[in-house]
């Protein structure tokens, strides 16, 4: 049996309308000719290990660590188009998120504060803010500190708590978190948007023939016209899917390279 986890918003409001989204998207896949196709979807560890496992036959992924480590394992399949604050087309942004008493009007505000992180190969939650606090930086430094929270959940409710000052948070998740659970994000709030880049992408396992490849292309499309799906796509904020090219990636890996010009190559 092949494998398929979702794993990049499974966050636990939307964990049932994550699996039914599966459900409609695995019988999709059915009808358009794919053989071994899981009835659940993945859960079971580090998603790393999921990306490079060869049977792999669909996923989501984070655009940097894309191009960073995995493009021996997986394989370009489409890229979501979101409807929220800070999407554009198949393009998201990151909310800077501050703590609502947070006197901050601008990013030189922040200097010296604590900045929480989701993931050092985060595009979201590192990449992108990094890039961002480049021109700011002295001496290849901003902040005082930087605290790897593990999640963007995680991150919010550190600034709720007083317990870091800044963090940049993908823009879909955040407005996951505000439509199902308004809670998570009580006393932040949102200083700036960041530049965008191409969402996290749907792909498949390098090994996935391209037989296969135009099969699950075929199934994103049917389960998108699918309206026995349209609730759990409206709890995901899901509108459609793009045909980007792995080049269109390449924003991220320039952001990156514009830090190190800027002498921040390490976000600190």
């Amino acid at each position: 049996m092949k494998l398929a986890g979702l794993t990049m918003y499974d966050l636990d409001p939307v964990r049932a309308a994550t699996d039914a989204w599966w459900a409609g998207l695995a019988s999709a896949c059915r009808k358009e000719g794919l053989a071994d196709v899981p009835d659940q979807l993945w859960r079971g560890g580090p998603r790393e290990d999921l990306w490079r496992d060869p049977n792999l036959l669909l996923s989501q992924t984070c655009g940097y660590p894309l191009l960073k480590h995995f493009t021996a394992h997986l394989t370009l399949l489409a890229t979501p188009v979101y409807e929220t604050d800070g999407c554009e087309g198949p393009n998201y942004r990151s909310l800077i998120v501050v703590a609502a008493n947070n006197p901050a009007k601008t990013l030189e505000d922040l200097r010296g504060g604590i900045c929480a992180i989701n993931d050092w190969g985060s595009q979201s939650g590192m990449n992108v803010l990094r890039h961002t606090i480049a021109p700011l930086a002295r001496d290849g430094r901003f902040f005082g500190a930087v605290k790897v929270a593990e999640k963007h959940q995680h991150s919010i409710a550190m600034i709720a708590r007083g317990e870091a000052d800044v963090a940049a948070i993908d823009c879909v998740t955040h407005g996951l978190m505000a439509k199902h659970d308004p809670d998570s994000v009580a006393g932040t709030r949102i200083l700036m948007e960041t530049d965008a880049a191409p969402a996290l992408p749907y792909v498949t396992g390098a090994a996935t023939s391209s037989d296969d490849h135009k099969r699950l292309r075929g199934a994103l499309d049917r389960a998108l016209a699918n309206p026995d799906l349209t609730a759990a796509r409206e709890a995901l904020l899901l509108k459609g899917f793009a045909d980007l090219k792995l080049d269109d990636y390449g924003v991220m890996l320039r952001m990156e390279d514009h830090a190190a010009t800027a002498g921040y190559g390490v976000l600190n």
